[in-house]
């Protein structure tokens, strides 16, 4: 069997090898130098390849320059004016490091490579992708959609495209999927899981020491994947695992309230005792919302506040979930949700979860 890939250096590009060399596939992989900021994956691609090699792993790598053409393309990965966007991976923002046409470019690069492999060895090939769910609502070129339009359009642009066909074992899947693959591959292929990991890259705003900043929304959902498979990430983060998880879990619970309506636990949020002087403002855009002025512990485990900012101009929405009827308050200058609005025999009190907030004293 014969595959090529693209190998970033990142981790799910590696699982990919791996799943392909653990299915007795001949491999040539493909990396990308197009101007990206965490370039230090490139270096962890070729520290990969030189592991596997030791390990009579022996995979053909190529390196492609496209820093030059993908210079006039605007996006966070590659624009210095451009800052890298932290928080949670399917947060709005994260939009920004989305590389114009940039899975069509390789893919686009790929298939003529596959191609000529195919010709010059008289072989059907491969062409295998790490892409996910994960990156599904952010990445609109990692869509099975998109990847079964180009199939077409390639099918139609080339002679002898029988020869050709796309491989995307994760596309219903996620990094928690590609770890445990992960997990039973190394083992199959008698190589170590960590060294493996920890040769690979995937924050978007490494420090100059290649060491991961574990707040981009890159580095959340890489975070998560390795705690949601019990294991400690092996990669270098500028800070401790115990620091960078602790963050990753509160951008997940943050997204989970602000952007799904959730609501965290009672009793369990970081203002809910909390009477120290200042203001109050939304985690999601900074706008000021309320003052410790008006906080009071209502004892129903969230802070309560009696009323709002006059700038404020807080939503109120009608709320019907659970069988109940009640009052849902939403910043009104990003629409994220904060809590809910209860009318009392004391006068108003605003319910809202600690994680929608951001604390400053005065």
């Amino acid at each position: 069997m014969r595959a090529v890939m693209a190998l970033s250096g990142g981790m799910d590009s590696t699982g990919l090898l791996l799943h392909l060399l653990a299915k007795g596939y001949k491999v040539s992989c493909l990396s990308y130098d197009y101007g990206q900021k965490h370039s230090i994956e490139l270096t962890r691609a070729k520290d990969n390849i030189d592991y596997l090699k030791s390990k009579n792993l022996v995979v053909e790598h190529k390196m492609v320059d496209l820093s030059s053409a993908m210079s006039v393309f605007q996006s966070a990965l590659t624009s210095d004016a451009i800052e890298i966007p932290e928080g949670h991976y399917e947060e709005n923002q994260m939009k920004a490091t989305v590389v114009p046409n940039r899975n069509a470019i390789f893919a686009s690069i790929l298939y003529g490579y596959a191609l000529s492999t195919a010709l010059k060895e008289e072989t059907d090939v491969e062409i295998a992708l790490g892409v996910h769910s994960g990156d599904h609502a952010i990445y609109p070129d990692c869509r099975p959609e998109f990847y079964e339009s180009l199939e077409k359009s390639f099918d139609l642009g080339n002679w002898d495209s029988e020869k050709v066909s796309f491989n995307l074992p994760y596309i219903n899947g996620d990094k928690v999927t590609i770890l445990r693959d992960a997990l039973v591959n190394c083992q199959k292929l008698d190589l170590d899981f960590d060294t493996v990991f920890a040769n690979t890259n995937t924050s978007y705003n490494p420090d100059e020491k290649g060491r991961s900043s574990g707040s981009s929304g890159a580095d959340v959902e890489r975070i998560l994947a390795f705690h949601a498979i019990g294991r400690i990430d092996p990669v270098e983060y500028v800070s401790s695992w115990e620091e960078v998880l602790k963050g990753a879990l509160k951008a997940q619970l943050r997204y989970h309230v602000m952007k799904e309506n959730g609501t965290e636990r009672a009793f369990t949020g970081e203002y809910d005792k909390h009477f120290e002087t200042g203001d109050y403002y939304c985690a999601e855009c900074d706008e000021r919302l309320f003052t410790s002025e008006a906080k009071f512990d209502s004892g129903c485990g969230w802070p309560a506040f009696s009323e709002e900012v006059d700038t404020a101009n807080i939503t109120q929405l009608k709320d019907t979930s659970y069988g109940m009827v009640r009052i849902e308050v939403r910043c009104s200058k990003c629409d994220s949700h904060l809590g809910h609005l209860f009318h009392e025999s004391r006068g108003p009190r605003y319910c809202i979860n600690s994680i929608c907030l951001n604390f400053r004293g005065v």
